[in-house]
């Protein structure tokens, strides 16, 4: 039996390139990269500048059972290219896993949302995931997955990089001290994409805890994890309510071995040397 092919879009990035580590020992992996040279010399990994290049060529090229896309960059440039991959899908045998985030449903904040509740963002941000997974949409339902992704947090995510930054300088950390949010780690969400794919599986997932905490309270966690630190909080107050920024699991639950809380989220992480 032949491995599947596995495409992903944006491999050099924090979440791609996590996917790509957890896939590539597993299927016939390939990732794109843009602006960095490090991934040059291998041959799984193809350039991609998608301001420039056709996505369609590179679909053809590569021929993937599954494409992830973990794309980042200029957001006209991003709905240009899904927009061409939707017309690739149509006419090609292949999934589209599309990395979303829980910013689709930034403008309710007064309660978690789930999968099949309406979309509505009032971040720039948020509307291009909603533009995508609309085009999505309309395609038939067995070929995508939209994976809505909280918060990433693990060692050497840009969040945690940029909190031991501040630890290390003595700088305030932002928190959110009335957010109410869910999160994840890239190891647990790698795995759950693993999952999904060795089961083919497709509709809207929410990959997050299952559990909600503060924003600050999370962040004090992760600090009192990473060593014997005192940090300047400075608290972003954006409203006196709390608010919900969650994206929860309700119809398509993972097993149970595959979900998480945010506890294990927290424990994850290694102290500073």
């Amino acid at each position: 039996m032949d491995k599947k092919k596995i495409l992903i879009l944006g491999a050099s990035g924090f979440i791609g390139n996590a996917i790509y580590k957890e896939l590539c020992n597993y299927f016939n992996t390939f990732g794109t990269y843009c602006h960095t040279t490090i991934y040059s010399d291998n041959g799984q990994f193809l350039r991609y500048d998608m301001r420039e290049d056709d996505i369609v060529r590179l679909l053809e090229k590569v021929r993937p059972d599954f494409i992830i896309s973990a794309l980042r960059g200029e957001f006209a440039a991003q709905i240009q290219a899904h927009d061409h991959m939707m017309e690739y899908l149509i006419k090609n045998e292949a999934k589209l896993y599309f990395i979303s985030s829980a910013n689709v449903f930034d403008a309710y904040s007064k309660f978690p949302s789930y999968e099949y509740d309406k979309t509505l963002s009032e971040s720039v941000y948020g509307r291009l995931k909603i533009k995508i997974e609309n085009m999505m949409m309309r395609l038939p339902k067995e070929k995508t997955a939209i994976l809505r992704v909280p918060m990433v947090f693990g060692n050497s995510s840009p969040r945690v990089k940029e909190i031991k930054m501040h630890l290390e300088a003595n700088e305030p950390i932002e928190v959110f001290p009335n957010l109410i949010i869910n999160v994840t780690n890239d190891d647990r969400l790698t795995q759950q994409i693993h999952y999904l794919i060795n089961r083919d599986k497709t509709g809207i997932f929410h990959l997050g805890s299952k559990d909600l905490i503060q924003h600050e309270e999370f962040i004090k966690e992760i600090v009192k994890q990473l060593g014997n630190f005192h940090p300047i909080l400075k608290r972003v107050f954006t409203t006196n309510e709390d608010r919900y920024l969650a994206a929860l699991p309700k119809h398509n639950k993972l097993p149970k071995n595959l979900r998480v809380k945010y506890q294990e989220i927290i424990d994850h992480h290694i102290p500073v040397d």
